[in-house]
């Protein structure tokens, strides 16, 4: 057989890789987005539970990719994330530990606990945690002025009543309103109206 008609049916590759590299039509937009929202559901403890029961966590395959996905803590990775939690599972996951003890429900509930607790008291814990400033030194004041003196009080003759005391005929009762009289004579206007 002749070898150089063979060697012109095969293409011709570069020492580098082949002469036309696979081209990502969207330039790598759908993986990006794919992967950011894989790791945006970690943090959900309920999810990672149910990776650990369907047993995601015993593929190698499947650690390698959960090593291979901390790329997402660099700064200019992280300014997607919006849920940070998923950030610090994403570190827990590296841990066999950890991923053997989300296949218990026990110990979804705590990380769920744990974070409901964190985001509650998140503003609190922040704000603890920041030095106080001293505030700033008042300017000295001017002293004070006296008050201007108060007129006397004019002095009654009658005698003074505790406040809220009901101002009357001594031994009177206010008048009862009898809502049954009222009512009779809305009825009867109706009526007659």
């Amino acid at each position: 057989m002749d070898s150089s008609k063979e060697d012109a049916d095969r293409p011709t590759e570069s020492p580098s890789g082949p002469k036309h590299p696979y081209k990502d039509p969207d330039d790598g937009r759908q993986r990006f987005l794919l992967e950011l929202e894989f790791v945006q559901c970690l943090a959900n403890p309920a999810y990672i539970h149910y990776l650990a029961q369907n047993r995601y966590f015993e593929d190698e395959a499947f650690i390698g990719y959960l090593k291979y996905l901390q790329y997402w803590q660099r700064p200019e990775y992280i300014k997607f994330i919006m849920y940070p939690h998923c950030l610090f599972f994403l570190e827990l996951l590296q841990n066999a530990n950890f991923r053997n003890a989300m296949a218990h429900p026990g110990s979804k509930e705590l990380a769920h606990r744990q974070q409901y607790f964190f985001w509650k008291n998140y503003r609190y814990n922040r704000l603890k945690h920041i030095a106080p400033r001293p505030l700033p030194e008042p300017a000295v004041a001017p002293p004070p002025t006296p008050p201007a003196p108060m007129p006397p009080m004019p002095v009654a003759s009658a005698p003074t009543l505790p406040p809220m005391q009901v101002v009357g005929q001594p031994g009177s009762a206010p008048p009862k309103v009898d809502m049954r009289n009222s009512m009779v004579d809305r009825r009867k206007r109706k009526k007659e109206g």
